[in-house]
């Protein structure tokens, strides 16, 4: 584990940003250096390749959530280390992850990308347990995706329960 005895402020956003695709990447293509909520924007920036994601057969789509995670638990703690914080508040492809793990299995349409987001930003922000629980005692780059990746849980099943539920009667007509 890195030394951070001398971290970085939190709210610091490294030149590096811009120079190392890693750091890049991880600050949600520059979206996580915005100064206010840099969560809800990382959020925002994954909606546009949620229909992409769609195209995809639905174990593909699972397939990609995977490799994305994996890559996440990689990537957040590498950036983390390099930056010397534990979680850089401009660290969101944890977000991004965490959106597409809320809207898959969900039908197209901009009307569910919106209910996704919302839920998503609830369980985010709320931090029901044990997700609470594992932001606080969970470290490194598996600490930084967990909680927003059971957030995303959370928010599917959310979702799933408007798709199955109200979203046969009423919502259909909206998306």
């Amino acid at each position: 584990m890195t030394d951070h005895s001398k971290q970085i402020p939190a709210e610091y956003v490294p030149p590096s940003i811009w120079r190392n695709p890693w750091h890049f990447i991880a600050f949600g293509f520059g979206s996580g250096t915005l100064p206010k909520a840099p969560g809800t924007w990382g959020s925002l920036v994954a909606l546009p390749f949620v229909p992409l994601w769609q195209m995809l057969p639905d174990w593909g789509y699972w397939l990609m959530l995977g490799l994305t995670m994996l890559f996440g638990f990689w990537l957040c703690g590498k950036v983390a280390d390099d930056l010397r914080v534990h979680d850089h508040e401009g660290i969101v492809w944890d977000e991004m992850v965490g959106m597409w793990i809320t809207l898959w299995l969900v039908p197209e349409g901009w009307i569910w990308l919106l209910l996704g987001f919302v839920m998503f930003r609830l369980f985010d922000i709320l931090k029901p347990w044990p997700i609470r629980w594992i932001d606080r005692h969970v470290h490194g780059g598996v600490g930084i995706m967990l909680d927003d990746i059971l957030a995303g849980v959370f928010a599917w099943l959310a979702m799933q329960g408007l798709v199955w539920g109200w979203g046969q009667y009423g919502l259909t007509l909206l998306g």
